[in-house]
Parts: C-alpha cells; structure tokens; sequence
C-alpha cells in the first residue's frame, strides 16, 4: 500500500491553517523551517487577476530520490505505507553533507534549519498520528477540507487521477503520491 495526499486547489484559501497545525503539532520553532509550505501562484493584471494556492509537504513519492542522495542511508521508505522518513540521529548534518536531499528532492522537502549542524526533518504523513488511525494533521486543520489523506489508490478513486495543478508539476521520475484537482484558469479579457 502506497499512502498518499489530496489536495484540491479550487478550495484553499492560502490561510496557513495547515502549516500552523503541523508546526505547532510537531513543536517545529518559529523559523525558516516548515514541513508544510503554501505555494502562492498570481496571474494577470488588475481587474482580470488569477490566484492559486498550492500546498507543499513531503509528497512520499513512489521513488524518493532524497534516499539514494543521503550518503549514510538516513532517509528510508517504510515498505508497509510507503511513508517516507529520516533517522535524524543517523544524518550528518547540514554542513556534513552539503544538503544532498535538499538538493536532490524537487519539492522542496527535506528541511534544515540555520544552525550549524543542523539535522535534516521534513513532513513524516504524522507517523505518530497514522499508527492510531488518524489523519495527518494538516488534513484536520484545514478550515476549508482542500485536503485529504490516506491509501493513493482509494484517493485516486474517491476524487481524480489528475497530477498537475497551477505551481505543482509532477515528476514522472520521483512520482510523488498525490493526486489533485486544480483551479481552471478563467481566461483574462
């Protein structure tokens, strides 16, 4: 089984809900680091404007490349849900390894903070709260449900197989595990 996020772009409002409940549930400082990120994406000139919304956690692809770039094997993918997570003892650091997940991952994910030495961390689907059966928590939080959560395939079958979405393309080579349904771009007059 491969777990998995929705996220339907017609229905976030950018609010930050998400990204605050997962700070705050993870106890991640105030700072540059951020498991969730919204992507803001604004098109067109006044009175003819678009806006979109796009969430960014760690997708848990199919194929991490963030795995095979960690040269002491601190990212591994739990071969029961496909969650993808990191031994924060077993990483090197941020100047140790130059940050080759970060780097190798095109979302984003992998997170360090400013300190020297500091660990890699990123989104773990809430590890903790999926062991008891309960969603993400960003997936609770969110005021407007845009989002959604749980095995890909039965995502896949509840809303859309749709991957792409205004600011997110999807990465044949990685094939993160989410499926979404954009926002239509109205055409500008």
């Amino acid at each position: 089984m491969q777990i998995g996020f929705y996220f339907d772009q017609t229905r976030c409002t950018g609010c930050s809900a998400c990204r605050v409940a997962c700070k705050d549930w993870h106890d991640v400082p105030a700072g540059q680091v951020n498991y969730m990120r919204i992507n803001y994406t604004e098109k067109g000139r006044c009175p003819n404007v678009f806006v979109a919304y796009t969430v960014g956690p760690c997708f848990h692809c199919l194929d991490p490349v963030c795995m095979p770039a960690c040269p002491v094997g601190a990212i591994s993918k739990r071969a029961e849900d496909g969650i993808v997570v990191v031994d924060r003892e077993a990483c090197l650091g941020n100047e140790a390894c130059d940050e080759k997940c970060l780097k190798a991952c095109p979302y984003d994910a992998p997170q360090f903070g400013p300190e020297p030495g500091a660990k890699m961390q990123k989104c773990n689907y809430c590890l903790d709260r999926h062991l008891n059966g309960q969603k993400p928590v960003c997936v609770e939080a969110c005021p407007t449900r845009a989002m959604d959560a749980g095995p890909l395939e039965e995502l896949e079958k509840k809303y859309t197989r749709v991957q792409e979405a205004v600011g997110f393309s999807y990465s044949k080579r990685t094939a993160p595990a989410v499926v979404m349904r954009p926002k239509p771009e109205r055409a500008r007059t």
